[in-house]
């Protein structure tokens, strides 16, 4: 039961705390420092490449293509003067000498060299035009050269940064993922009570890919496009400061729209976020509900809830898709408007000479450069927003303090985890869980027993609500080897008082002492490898039922199985399987009867060979013949062992060490069965009804 379904993901997010959530991003980022220093090395020689390409360009039309004249060198007014364009030839070159001698019409003749005009260089063949211009061809055959190893050399670092980032990217999600994962494991049952199990797997799937363009492409692409944009800028200035100045006036509109823009997305990414995780939520409350779904014709009702909801995330995505639709539009007019400029200011100071056409042409090139990374830094800006609203939604996660005050149950499972924690650390490959050495060394420091000898509750009470209590001053005590009943109505608090001795939840008051220390001092791993616990309603996990029952312990030997089988009675049943004890079971164990799954619940009970048996209603919903199984099963598991068992059917208790009567959360009746009924109390009352039943 959901307790408080908006718990915190439905509540508003005010101001954008990007900085603060880019600075606790950073440890995962952090820890791969030297893959992201040497993408962000990539990126700067990227840039370079990027920026030598027009200007590349400038050289081949200035000096080549189309080279400037020299006639201003001469003493010639007229010449000085004139706007015609000139082709200089070298008088040196016998072949040249020749086609010079050949027209002298068109060629001007200052000492060792002559100049053509470019207008009459039509009336020579192409031979002729081959050998006057061999020096220019060459010289442009150097520029294609040099031109494609710097396209050649930018295709490989690209290939290599994007390699680096997507790897590193790839090695910072699966930390954070890990780090989350475990971080839910550690929480107590009242988060998950509150949380649906949609809403979480939103968080630790779609929230964290939501996080890759973040580490794979914001993160190095801020810095590359920060270099080129100043390295533009430079370019710029110094190729025409007054050209420069006019291409930046549209700046100040770009910026205004870029923020503008991105406050927008950021609302628009924060209700995505919201509606993902309820349609999750929905999707996975309809799976496991299809029976009452199906068995109560609300199939048209469910379909219109979803529909409604789906309704809601489409309207979601549509504001998204409007911001972009016309924050682009805007970012590519105001670019735009900046070239027409540059082109109707420079085309005249090109006719003027005041610059040269290789020059304009650069100018153009580096202005429509200059407007992509300022249209890329927008993009990243939303990719981060989109980012953004994700990590706030994971860190609300991993701010909640609802843990038992220590360590998490992954990291204290010794038996399961200790060869990958050595794994990890020796190979250091995908990197520790943060703060998993911490964790580590708390479970070392915390107090610990090797047995227990007592169980006292001193005034304890309890609640999930605030202020609705379910338990209220609980006191008792619970000895070595005694086995103590819990009876009561449905709503008594049997089940509440049962899940605070392993720590599920922690007392509102009061306290709960094991051999005198107070129950929040001991770390969960010393206490829960003493207890085991068999439910009404058995969780098995999809898989064989040998890895059910040993639960991560893997040394557990054939001769040893085949005693806990024994003992639970499970021997019978599974005998009876093709695949006998390694059958693959379905999730929740639904390919097996109930009561099948409550001796296999019980066979991993003898298998963690606990202290304290912990047993609620484990005899609920089973037929007689299958109760008796485990009824029997029952008595091998408690012989010998302190138990506490929460039961419905008195007659299941009758010989229990004592019998605790809870109504309405309170302790009313204590002692053994035949005292209770000598009392003739609430206890008695119950016997006789339950004897008519």
């Amino acid at each position: 039961m959901h307790f408080d379904i908006g718990y915190f993901e439905e509540k508003q997010l005010g101001k954008s705390y990007d900085l603060k959530l880019l600075r606790r991003l950073y440890p995962f980022a952090g820890k791969h420092k030297l893959l992201l220093i040497s993408s962000i090395l990539l990126v700067v020689l990227i840039t370079g490449l990027d920026l030598a390409l027009p200007y590349i360009t400038k050289i081949a039309i200035d000096n080549y293509i189309v080279p400037q004249t020299e006639l201003a060198q001469t003493k010639d007014y007229y010449v000085l003067k004139s706007k015609t364009r000139y082709l200089k030839v070298d008088l040196n070159d016998p072949d040249n000498q020749a086609i010079v001698n050949k027209y002298p019409k068109i060629f001007k003749i200052f000492g060792k060299s002559a100049f053509i005009s470019f207008k009459h260089l039509s009336s020579l063949d192409n031979k002729e035009l081959s050998v006057l211009r061999k020096t220019d061809i060459a010289g442009i055959n150097l520029v294609a050269t040099c031109f494609l190893a710097l396209i050649i050399c930018n295709f490989i670092f690209n290939f290599g940064q994007m390699f680096l980032m997507e790897y590193t990217g790839q090695l910072i999600m699966h930390d954070l993922r890990m780090h989350l994962y475990s971080h839910i494991q550690s929480l107590k049952l009242s988060f998950f009570a509150r949380n649906p199990v949609g809403r979480l797997v939103t968080r630790v799937t779609n929230d964290i890919q939501n996080m890759h363009e973040l580490f794979t492409s914001v993160v190095v692409f801020v810095f590359k496009d920060v270099f080129l944009l100043s390295g533009i800028a430079v370019v710029l200035i110094s190729l025409n400061i007054k050209l420069a100045l006019i291409s930046f006036a549209v700046l100040p509109l770009v910026v205004f729209a870029s923020i503008y823009f991105a406050s927008q997305a950021r609302d628009a990414f924060r209700s995505l976020r919201i509606k993902i995780a309820q349609i999750n939520t929905r999707f996975s409350e309809t799976i496991a509900g299809i029976k009452v779904i199906q068995l109560f014709l609300q199939e048209k009702e469910n379909y219109n809830s979803f529909k409604k909801l789906n309704h809601e995330y489409y309207l979601a995505g549509m504001q998204q898709i409007h911001v972009f639709a016309i924050f682009m539009p805007v970012i590519e007019l105001l670019g735009a408007i900046a070239l027409a400029v540059i082109i109707y200011f420079g085309g005249g100071q090109v006719v003027s000479e005041s610059i040269s056409l290789g020059s304009l042409v650069a100018f153009i090139a580096y202005v429509k450069m200059f407007f992509r990374p300022i249209r890329d830094i927008a993009e990243k800006y939303n990719v981060l927003q989109n980012a953004m609203a994700s990590a706030e939604r994971i860190f609300l996660i991993l701010d909640t303090k609802e843990d038992t005050k220590e360590d998490t149950k992954e990291d204290a499972q010794k038996d399961a985890n200790q060869d990958s924690i050595k794994s990890i650390a020796k190979n250091n490959i995908h990197g520790t869980p943060l703060g998993l050495r911490n964790i580590i060394q708390k479970v070392k420091n915390k107090q610990s027993f090797d047995k227990i000898l007592e169980i006292t509750f001193k005034e304890v009470s309890f609640c999930y609500l605030k202020n609705e209590f379910v338990l209220k001053e609980i006191s008792f005590s619970i000895h070595a080897g005694e086995t103590i009943a819990l009876v009561g109505q449905t709503g008594s608090g049997k089940t509440s008082l049962i899940n605070l001795v392993p720590k599920f939840y922690d007392p509102t008051s009061g306290l709960i002492l094991i051999n005198g220390i107070d129950i929040t001092k001991l770390d969960s791993f010393g206490l829960r490898t003493k207890m085991a616990l068999v439910t009404q309603d058995p969780f098995l996990f999809s898989g064989t039922i040998k890895e059910n029952i040993a639960c991560g312990k893997k040394d557990i030997s054939e001769k040893e199985m085949r005693d806990i089988l024994a003992a639970s009675n499970c021997d019978s049943f599974i005998s009876k399987l093709p695949l006998g004890i390694d059958t693959v079971l379905s999730e929740g164990g639904e390919s097996i009867s109930s009561g099948e799954r409550q001796l296999i619940s019980m066979a991993r009970a003898f298998a963690r060979n606990p202290e304290i048996m912990i047993l609620d209603e484990a005899t609920s919903y089973i037929d007689s013949e299958t109760e008796l199984k485990i009824q029997d099963a029952l008595f091998n598991l408690i012989k010998n062992r302190t138990t506490l068992i929460a039961a419905h059917r008195l007659s299941t208790v009758r010989n229990a060490d004592k019998i605790i009567l809870l109504h309405k959360g309170r302790i009313i009746e204590t002692g053994g069965h035949y005292e209770l009924m000598q009392k003739k109390g609430l206890y008695f009352r119950l016997n006789q009804i339950q004897s008519y039943l």
